[in-house]
């Protein structure tokens, strides 16, 4: 099996992020043309850890993403239900609490982290509800989500031409560079699939988060949704 199917059964998807997992951070910064490091950076604002915070970072990967928060010295946990990806995280970022963990049934108490979030990931869960439900468990009373995924580009032109990359340039970039590239025509695939911005608000919101907001980026890429727990 190289690549999921868009069922998203758990062992499938672990498995394929294994194989993708020694050049994953390349791969996403060439097949994103750059935009992936701007995307990153707007996680990190949004979060806007603090020293002492309790910071959540799921399906972290290679912990590559955790990096920013534990700059501003927040306690962050990367946590990711792919060993291959925390195998090559340990390489990079042995001092961080890597942690496997799945989305759906998250190995943390309640009401612990400040700040729980996920980039890129979201998509990738079986069960977004019950995804969203268990950051709201593990979340402190006053806590944030921040979520930031592919979406729906807000311009029509825009909307095309993205859709055509994806199905048609996408793949044959992936094997340029990947280790796995059919697990970047299910990527591509997942993100077609997956809900546009208000309809993931609706589904925060039904989760029990409050104060749901979306900013886009990229014209509509990529959208940063944001809740907070009451």
């Amino acid at each position: 099996m190289t690549r999921a199917s868009l069922d998203k059964q758990p062992h499938e998807v672990a498995s394929m992020f294994d194989r993708v997992a020694a050049n994953y951070d390349l791969t996403n910064d060439v097949l994103s043309l750059g935009q992936d490091r701007v995307w990153r950076k707007e996680v990190a604002r949004a979060v806007d850890a603090r020293p002492g915070q309790k910071v959540l970072d799921l399906a972290a990967g290679t912990a590559t993403s955790s990096l920013p928060f534990a700059a501003t010295g927040a306690y962050v946990v990367p946590c990711d239900f792919s060993l291959g990806m925390l195998m090559e995280g340990k390489k990079r970022n042995a001092w961080l609490p890597l942690t496997a963990g799945d989305a759906t049934r998250l190995p943390f108490k309640d009401d612990v982290f400040d700040t729980v979030t996920i980039s890129f990931g979201l998509r990738n869960v079986q069960d977004t509800d019950a995804a969203l439900r268990e950051l709201y468990r593990v979340t402190k009373p006053g806590g944030q989500v921040v979520i930031c995924e592919f979406s729906q580009p807000t311009w029509a032109p825009l909307r095309t031409v993205y859709t055509e990359y994806l199905m048609r340039a996408l793949p044959p970039v992936a094997r340029a560079v990947s280790s796995n590239p059919d697990a970047y025509v299910y990527l591509a695939e997942s993100i077609r699939e997956w809900p546009d911005q208000p309809a993931l608000a609706a589904l925060l919101q039904k989760a029990g988060w409050s104060k749901v907001a979306w900013r886009n980026l990229s014209g509509g890429i990529v959208a940063l949704h944001r809740g907070t727990k009451d």
